[in-house]
């Protein structure tokens, strides 16, 4: 079960956080995993540390919104080990802010990020996978936030609820070719984006940041915790292996309980 082997894995914004951890586990797994970061050096840090203890990987650089290296980045994947069969889009920041307050570029900027990106590595691996007709996963990274909204995230939440289309769509025009699209939504996860967001939201909600973790971002879970990366890369190898379309154009929250559907 769950088992990768000779699966070629491409994770996007994998240099660290959720992306970095479950490119370890896919190649944990037997996956051939491509490291794909805006950060070059530290994408091949990454992939260094999984050939390191006997797993295989591939850095490439890769700004998602910038088409040319997203279709650089997939041509030299594809290169390197023949064909991609896994897509993970995990690649995405935060900007907190009121809607009044927001600039135009900043909000272009997020939603490019989270949906350009989704959408131009989308493309360039179901390209890949249906001229093969072998299958194919592609596992989008939503939030909670893909079905809740909160304050001061109205381009976050907006780009996260816009993934749940894109990935329906995907499913629909996959299925004859087998590749299946989900989306995971996970709660807040202690990465160093979410660091970021309690001082901004202890700021702009007048509070501290011990209530800012207690009483905003875990307030509604079951047991006051953290999702952590594991929770999450467990969930993403899931998606990766199955092999069906039984599973297919989904959400899944990994959210301690904090939505529930």
């Amino acid at each position: 079960m769950n088992r990768l082997d000779g699966k070629v894995c491409v994770v996007t914004g994998a240099a660290s956080g959720i992306g970095k951890r479950i490119a370890e586990v896919y190649a944990a797994r037997g996956g051939k995993v491509v490291i794909a970061d805006l950060k070059l050096e530290a994408a091949e840090t990454v992939a260094q540390a999984i050939r390191g203890v006997g797993g295989d990987a591939l850095a490439v650089a890769m700004d998602v919104t910038d088409e040319v290296q997203v279709v650089t980045g997939i041509e030299k994947a594809i290169e390197h080990y023949g064909q991609v069969d896994v897509l993970v889009s995990n690649a995405g920041i935060q900007i907190v802010n009121r809607i009044t307050d927001f600039s135009l570029a900043d909000w272009k900027k997020m939603l490019a990020i989270h949906l350009d990106g989704a959408f131009l590595t989308t493309r360039e691996c179901m390209r890949d996978m249906q001229k093969r007709n072998t299958g194919g996963a592609i596992i989008y990274m939503g939030s909670v936030h893909s079905h809740l909204a909160s304050k001061l995230k109205a381009p976050y939440v907006t780009a996260k609820h816009g993934l749940l289309g894109l990935c329906r769509v995907v499913a629909k025009e996959g299925g004859e070719y087998g590749i299946r699209a989900n989306v995971i939504c996970p709660g807040f996860v202690r990465t160093p984006l979410v660091e970021k967001q309690i001082p901004e939201q202890a700021k702009e909600f007048g509070i501290s940041e011990d209530d800012v973790v207690k009483n905003v971002m875990l307030k509604d879970t079951v047991d006051g915790e953290f999702t952590t990366v594991d929770d999450v890369a467990n969930v993403a190898l899931t998606l990766a292996a199955f092999e069906t379309n039984a599973l297919t154009g989904q959400s899944i929250v990994v959210s301690h309980g904090w939505f529930m559907q």
